[in-house]
């Protein structure tokens, strides 16, 4: 699977020019994640075989949880590639994006959304 960084960010996040800045520099896709994507499995997003498209209503918006915090979902990394993007980011001036994923078995079949607010649940556990 190729590399590709699902990225999520609230209205008026600054340093967006800056994470894309890096991700092209390294080759990365960049996908964006709009509320539409959002009620997508992570593993349709990535490209991941045997994932389907759901079908949506067109009231689904009405029902999305609100999400306020920045997200990336890193796809198709080798660890040392890894390593290497989050260097880049921190050089690149990139403030830390706490909610951080990499594509697993288990998460593929998440939507958006569910990962989201599984990774803000694990994050205040740990503060």
């Amino acid at each position: 699977m190729k590399e590709m960084v699902l990225y999520y960010a609230p209205d008026n996040t600054p340093h967006t020019s800056l994470l894309r800045g890096v991700m092209v520099q390294m080759g990365v896709k960049v996908k964006n994640l709009t509320p539409e994507r959002c009620i997508q499995r992570i593993g349709y997003l990535v490209g991941a075989d045997g994932v389907e498209k759901r079908k949506v209503s067109e009231n689904f918006q009405k029902y999305a949880p609100a999400m306020n915090e920045e997200m990336l979902v890193i796809s198709g990394f080798s660890e040392e590639r890894l390593e290497e993007l989050l260097d880049k980011l921190k050089k690149a001036g990139v403030p830390k994006i706490n909610l951080k994923a990499v594509v697993t078995e288990t998460n593929a079949g998440w939507t958006v959304y569910q990962l989201y607010e599984q990774l803000r649940e694990e994050h205040a556990q740990m503060q």
